[in-house]
């Protein structure tokens, strides 16, 4: 910084063009304050809500049943040969009343009629059985 001193020639001191910086300076600091004040405080910790560890039961397989829908229409129940249509119905009761209920799986043969499958399903809903697929169906699908 420079200091001006005249040229001397008059009485007079000459005006001074610096600007005074400390009320900018005090405004400054005023705002930085206000900032730190306004931020909130950090945390080093993280807080999470994990869960509680339980005891579940082991997971039990299904038990599965397998009906197979032949050429000529008759039946196997988990490969045995079924005589007629009531025999199957009676097993759908008994398949039903089990806790869990089993999942049937029902295998059609390719030449086997619709009648067939159509009333190996009506059966099993009539029963009252809720969980069943269709093996082996995805080769009709060309």
């Amino acid at each position: 910084m420079a200091m001006n001193l005249g040229n001397g020639n008059s009485g007079e001191p000459e005006v001074l063009m610096d600007i005074n910086t400390t009320p900018l300076i005090d405004v400054m600091l005023v705002l930085l304050i206000m900032l730190i004040i306004t931020i909130p405080a950090q945390l080093h910790s993280v807080n999470l809500d994990m869960p509680v560890a339980t005891q579940r039961p082991p997971k039990l397989d299904p038990v599965v049943i397998q009906i197979e829908i032949e050429a000529d229409a008759s039946l196997r129940w988990n490969g045995q040969a079924l005589p007629d249509r009531q025999a199957l119905q009676a097993r759908l009761a008994q398949a039903a009343a089990l806790q869990p209920q089993p999942e049937l799986h029902i295998r059609s043969h390719a030449k086997a009629k619709y009648e067939a499958a159509a009333f190996v399903l009506a059966s099993a809903q009539r029963a009252g059985l809720t969980q069943l697929g269709l093996v082996g169906s995805e080769r009709f699908a060309n």
